[in-house]
């Protein structure tokens, strides 16, 4: 058996993983790569396997990073069975259609440009149609329910706490009379959290794959980041501002919601202190009706709430906004207010307008409630970049940035830990995936000093052979290559970054010699970098 990882390797998006044997292959995953335009690119690469050899696909969730690169999957051949649970069904066909939405426009702007510089058009990387017919491959389980993939193969989701309807993998492979068990976590949640269920415990595997996106890090208490909400809300309304809260459509908005219900109803009854909430998002929208329709999979309390006749996703001033001519208005309106949009990450989406319109007022507040990938505008709006380019026009950043981790859907150390120490059968090998350099390093060295159990952080395109309880690495000079690309990638990102916050000082100071300097010498160091991905693009024949 064979296990080759595609994606998600020392970073966050694009998770993809390929495990063959001598009769089957089946994906975990295949999700978008995100983050700045290059690694974005990456979508665009043809898969390094043949999409039409895959018998199975096991999707995790919704999320794009894990989802997003279904309709390409198809597109290039692949006519197998996708197996998820009914809400990742039901909420991948609403994001896969609102990526292939941004995915269209953006493509219409940049032919746009195009037609005029007399150069070949692009396409997308799928349409809406294409996003909607994929949804004919799945097959929808329950949890804790056998799944019997054929003689050979079969499976059973775990309720993971991360969003609606996502799933822990644990999976049993027969192969020469020799059974193995391969768990892999996709996105662990955290538990205590509203709506849904705790992430269930696992008590054995052969070989765990693990995610690590906060693999060194202690979330903020959860409590504690809901009262400092209330009060960034009430401090920006007394000054007449507004609050902007960049959030994932799926899962984090339908958090929110719940949490400002409770809120506003039973808590601060007040009239006055009421400030209008607009959900500017109608991806948020539809998810929050697929939330409505899956009540069976809440938590105890969000079900009692429920049977109470409380419907913990409407209150009095909350608003849901539809149509593009009410989100423009919501600029022009001078009243305090709260507006949630999509995306999280600010990448895209009516979040962007909304920046546009006020990042540069004092008077506003910015608040981010999630994990912010390298190379997107929500990163570099925490880094403390002091100006950016929205929609072809260069903003100020004026207003006050706030980034409230302890909304985190995603595990942080310590429940990692809680959740490892549940084995009650120690895994033979970990492979530690979905998080950057130093989260997955934090994580390994918890795995070998606190449980005794060696690990392993792949590279893209790292392959392991295992075969009698042994694990060997095995590698090709195509995808070695590649994973050199992606690694610059990364270091671009972090240098851009850095060029960025120089030339707004030198904007300031332009006699500086010192920091003229450092400018010249990271622009030289970009230019290198980048002649060297020109080297590799042409190796890859790109």
């Amino acid at each position: 058996m064979e296990i080759k990882f595609f994606g998600a390797t020392k970073i966050v998006t694009g998770s993809n993983i390929l495990i063959s044997t001598a009769k089957y292959k089946l994906l975990l995953d295949c999700g978008m790569f995100q983050g700045n335009k290059e690694i974005e690119n990456l979508n665009y690469s043809p898969f390094p396997y043949d999409p039409k050899q895959i018998d199975y696909l096991i999707l995790t969730h919704a999320h794009i990073d894990h989802s997003g690169r279904i309709p390409k999957l198809i597109n290039e051949g692949f006519r197998g069975r996708i197996i998820s649970t009914k809400p990742t069904m039901q909420l991948s066909e609403i994001m896969l259609k609102d990526s292939a939405h941004i995915q269209q426009s953006d493509i219409e702007w940049e032919n746009n440009r195009r037609r005029r510089a007399g150069e070949e058009l692009k396409k997308p990387l799928y349409t809406i149609e294409e996003a909607q017919h994929s949804i004919s491959y799945f097959n929808v389980y329950n949890y804790d329910q056998e799944i019997n993939l054929n003689d050979d193969i079969k499976l059973t989701f775990r309720d993971a706490g991360h969003i609606l309807g996502s799933a822990i993998v644990e999976l049993w492979i027969r192969e020469y009379n020799n059974t193995i068990k391969i768990v892999y976590t996709g996105d662990l949640g955290m538990s205590k959290r509203p709506i849904l269920r705790d992430p269930e415990y696992i008590k054995e595997a052969d070989y765990l794959i693990i995610e690590s996106t906060y693999g060194n890090r202690i979330h903020e208490n959860y409590f504690d980041s809901m009262n400092e909400l209330i009060e960034i809300i009430e401090n920006t309304a007394n000054r007449g501002g507004t609050v902007l809260i960049p959030s994932f459509a799926v899962g984090r908005t339908q958090e929110l919601i719940y949490q400002l219900n409770k809120y506003y109803e039973y808590i601060n009854t007040e009239e006055y202190k009421k400030i209008p909430i607009y959900i500017d998002s109608p991806m948020a929208i539809e998810a929050t009706k697929v939330f409505q329709e899956n009540a069976i999979f809440f938590d105890d309390e969000a079900k009692k709430l429920i049977l109470s006749g409380d419907n913990p996703f409407e209150f009095e001033n909350l608003r849901y906004v539809q149509s593009k001519e009410e989100s423009m208005n919501l600029n022009k309106a001078q009243y305090p207010k709260v507006i949630i949009s999509a995306s999280g990450m600010a990448n895209a989406g009516r979040i962007r307008h909304h920046l546009k319109h006020n990042l540069w007022n004092s008077q506003n507040s910015l608040v981010f409630v999630g994990y912010q990938a390298e190379g997107t505008l929500g990163r570099l709006l925490l880094d403390g970049v002091k100006k950016v380019k929205l929609l072809g026009e260069e903003i100020i950043v004026g207003l006050e940035i706030y980034n409230l981790q302890g909304f985190s859907a995603h595990a942080d150390i310590l429940h990692l830990r809680d959740w490892l120490s549940h084995f009650e059968k120690k895994p033979k090998k970990v492979f530690v995936v979905h998080g950057e350099v130093d989260a997955a390093n934090s994580l390994s060295r918890e795995l070998l000093y606190d449980f005794g159990i060696e690990s392993i952080i792949p590279n893209f395109g790292d392959g392991f052979i295992i075969k009698d309880g042994f694990t060997s690495q095995i590698s090709d000079l195509g995808i070695n290559i590649l994973n050199e690309r992606i690694d610059i990638l990364s270091e671009i990102n972090v240098l851009e970054d850095e060029i960025k916050n120089l030339k707004f000082l030198l904007e300031e100071d332009k006699n500086d010699k010192i920091l003229r300097n450092n400018y010249d010498i990271l622009r030289n160091k970009v230019s290198e970098i980048r002649n060297a991905l020109l080297e590799i693009n042409l190796l890859l024949g790109k």
